[in-house]
């Protein structure tokens, strides 16, 4: 079965640094683009990052852009997001997500992931 499981979240001051991992299997992992999406409570979903199938295009949000590296190692089925520098507007529950085929332009689309993870609460204090 398709399995998609987030963790490293946790508590951090602000400035900080934390590393979210997602592992995956059921599927191919080399055969999909991956996306990091964080929601807030009140707030609705945003688009994090996302990374190509072979893992050499990557994209940012502006608001993490400079401060987040999303990275993957499609053997060990494995994705991780490096979040430096930590502001206490990260404060949220970041979600893994696959989608088949290319990067293109929807990355930042919600609708183009076919399997997400649970979330994994990143909590960042003022």
């Amino acid at each position: 079965q398709v399995q998609v499981v987030e963790s490293g979240g946790g508590l951090v001051q602000h400035g900080g640094s934390l590393t979210l991992s997602c592992v995956t299997s059921g599927f191919t992992l080399d055969y999909h683009t991956i996306g990091w999406f964080r929601q807030a409570p009140g707030k609705e979903r945003e688009f994090v990052a996302a990374i190509s199938r072979n893992g050499v295009v990557r994209n940012y949000a502006d608001s993490v852009k400079g401060r987040f590296t999303i990275s993957r190692d499609n053997a060990k089925n494995l994705v991780w997001l490096q979040m430096n520098s930590l502001k206490p507007e990260d404060t949220a529950r970041y979600f893994c997500a696959a989608g088949s085929g290319a990067l293109g332009t929807t990355y930042m689309m919600q609708a183009r992931y076919d399997y997400w993870g649970q979330g994994t609460q990143v909590t960042v204090s003022s």
